[in-house]
């Protein structure tokens, strides 16, 4: 055989000198040259069989030589995954090398398995193989085949995990006898594609695989394989057009004679079930529906223990937490953004835009004299306002120094843009601005999707269900290939009374006035106003004393929220796989491991203890062993097991399939509506 490179002629040939078919202990040579001698020298000998049976010292009988092929220890030992032609040639080529030839070998294969071996071309050499039924060129570089090249007596072609982009290239002149044929992981792209698998190109076929492509055009591929009369097993899995919710109880329906679709037997009662769907096929909207639910979080630490105590002039710290997940972005999308919290693309908190309407003022008139005060944590907050950013183009931003600064970021919208204003602007505004941390933001060509806010609890329910809706379906299967990301966020929002702002040119007066005040309180009264003090006269100084700063945490009308601080507790892979591959549903639980210590869940019963309103609570904690005293130490029985509750989220997403021909009907009909 003639070799070039890149060839599959040439990947054979290389084959067989991997074999070592004329090397030793096979072929003719010094370990068995008394058996290849002339005729007459061996007739010769043959008069001498007691010399024969003795041989020269340096040769090795054939039982020695199969021995060293044949046997696993032995280095000349054929891997154990070797086909049987492989093993055949190498005992052939001990017992008989003389037949080895180029004529015998071409008559020899009828099966050529050329794997991963970086073939780009079919070539005509192949043409060689007067009886080659089996040809199994997966997981190369072929772009098109040139039908012309195939042995016409092929039944079997398999091109698995190349480049092939259309299957017309193999319509020129097909082998006639061709029953299976696998173009599975290949780039099928395109409507037109049905054009190429008919009766007209390939008469016998019994089995097809088209899986894991790009076809979309289900009942154009069903109505021509319908004139394939042999056919009989047939993958579409892993194609876009799979993805509809009626994939399979069309392709039952509309091929009576399919015995298994998608390696899953066709059992009667499906046919019974989608019988008819067919005359319907033309009336079902090409789209796909999936179904995102994320259930309980747990193991989450209470970030509020940490904290100290606020004082009167605050800041006061609320915690809320949610789960976000990037999604492709669907229909519903598209047309309205999707309504309620619960459709949430990663917005700024409630009131954001109050928010930002003040930190805009503060920016203007106050920044001179309230930056100093907030500059230890909150002073790049009000900067994206100050360059002109709008909250609903991207969130507010917040650093941080605590120690975990590093896992802190600022929330971005999914569907940011760029900031308006100059150039100097937007540059003076990424100085400010801290690092988004990756993991709070959408990939590429995906939206970010959240949950709803929701504050510390040992066991956070979502229950939350988002339907999604697709009619361009491939991105929707690049997307799954590629899996959703799914974390766990921690929002901290910091709240201060509201001071009035300063005045330029009335400063003495107010502050005179603000003397007055201080002195009519610190006086009881008696330079106050009357129906003030009058009202609370009867009271003792403590109770004003102690009524003073609750009402400022009671009345969070008057207070001002800074923007939150967003920080990733846990985030991960969800592989969704599995939905092309034929299930209908990927049901995890993600786990980002420990984030709670023994001290965090100390200060948080605790807490509960000190608000006497975990005693019930408590007591299972004690009979399950897992409380801990006051004091740090652990209850008789936890000692050093004690083990904190790793971070974990439930999460479920479902492929809509029908299970009837009436179900797949009232699927059409609510989607019209």
């Amino acid at each position: 055989m003639e070799a070039s490179g890149g060839t599959v002629s040439a990947a054979v040939q290389e084959h067989l000198r991997q074999l070592c078919l004329h090397e030793f202990p096979c072929g003719a040579g010094s370990w068995n040259k008394s058996r290849f001698l002339p005729r007459t020298w061996k007739t010769w000998r043959e008069l001498i069989p007691r010399e024969e049976e003795a041989g020269s010292p340096g040769e090795e009988t054939v039982e020695d030589l199969l021995g060293l092929v044949c046997s696993p220890q032995s280095p000349w030992a054929l891997p154990e995954d070797s086909s049987a032609e492989d093993r055949f040639l190498r005992q052939l080529a001990i017992q008989n090398p003389l037949m080895l030839k180029d004529t015998f070998l071409y008559s020899y294969f009828r099966s050529l398995r050329v794997v991963d071996k970086q073939v780009s071309l079919v070539d005509k050499d192949l043409l060689k193989f007067p009886r080659l039924e089996e040809l199994v060129l997966s997981a190369n570089q072929i772009k098109e085949v040139t039908a012309a090249n195939l042995p016409p007596t092929l039944k079997v072609l398999e091109l698995y995990d190349n480049l092939i982009s259309s299957v017309e290239c193999l319509c020129a002149r097909p082998p006639p006898g061709l029953q299976h044929l696998g173009l599975g992981h290949n780039k099928l792209l395109g409507p037109q594609q049905s054009l190429y698998v008919t009766a007209e190109h390939w008469p016998n076929l019994v089995s097809l695989d088209l899986g894991f492509n790009d076809l979309t055009d289900l009942q154009g591929m069903l109505a021509a394989l319908s004139s394939l009369q042999r056919l009989r097993l047939l993958v579409l899995q892993g194609n876009p057009l799979a993805l509809v919710p009626y994939y399979r109880g069309l392709t039952i329906d509309s091929l009576a004679r399919l015995c298994v679709l998608d390696d899953v037997t066709v059992s009667p009662t499906e046919k019974y079930q989608f019988r008819g769907l067919r005359h319907s096929a033309d009336f079902l909207v090409r789209e796909a529906q999936l179904v995102v639910t994320i259930g309980n979080v747990r193991g989450v630490l209470d970030t509020s223990v940490l904290d100290p105590e606020p004082g009167p002039q605050g800041p006061f710290v609320t915690y809320n937490y949610y789960v976000t997940y990037d999604f492709v972005e669907d229909e519903e999308f598209r047309r309205s953004e999707p309504p309620g919290v619960l459709a949430e693309i990663v917005k700024p908190f409630p009131g954001g835009e109050q928010l930002a309407q003040e930190t805009r003022e503060e920016a203007r008139e106050e920044a001179p004299e309230e930056a100093p005060e907030e500059a230890p944590e909150e002073a790049p907050e009000e900067a994206p306002e100050a360059a002109g950013g709008s909250p609903q183009e991207s969130a507010p931003t917040t650093a941080s120094q605590s120690a975990s600064a590093e896992l802190e970021g600022s929330g971005a919208s999914a569907m940011s843009a760029s900031l308006p204003g100059s150039e100097r602007s937007a540059q003076e505004l990424a100085q400010l601005r801290p690092r988004i941390d990756p993991r709070l933001c959408a990939s590429p060509g995906t939206v970010l999707f959240s949950t709803a806010r929701k504050p510390w609890a040992d066991v956070i329910p979502y229950n939350y269900e988002m339907q999604h809706t697709f009619s361009d379906l491939v991105p929707l299967k690049a997307f799954l290939l590629a899996g959703t990301t799914v974390t766990i966020v921690e929002e901290k929002i910091l709240s201060w009374p509201m001071v009035p702002p300063p005045v330029d040119s009335p400063l003495p007066a107010k502050k005179g006035k603000a003397e007055k005040d201080k002195k009519g309180k610190e006086e009881k009264g008696k330079k106050g106003k009357g129906g003030k003090d009058t009202a609370a006269g009867g009271k003792t100084e403590t109770t004003k004393e102690q009524k003073g700063p609750k009402k400022k945490r009671e009345l969070p009308k008057e207070l001002r929220q800074d923007p939150p601080v967003l920080r990733v507790l846990g985030s991960g892979l969800v592989v969704l796989e599995p939905l092309l591959a034929g299930e209908s549903l990927v049901s995890t639980l993600c786990n980002f491991g420990v984030v709670r210590t023994m001290e965090s869940d100390r200060l948080t019963f605790l807490r509960e203890w000190k608000n006497k309103k975990a005693k019930k609570a408590l007591e299972p904690r004690k009979s399950k062993s897992k409380a801990l005293t006051l004091t740090g130490e652990a209850l008789p029985g936890v000692g050093d097991d004690y083990q904190p509750e790793p971070l974990t989220v439930e999460v479920q997403i479902q492929l809509m399939q029908c299970r009837t021909a009436d179900e797949a009907l009232r699927t059409f009909a609510s989607l019209t509506h």
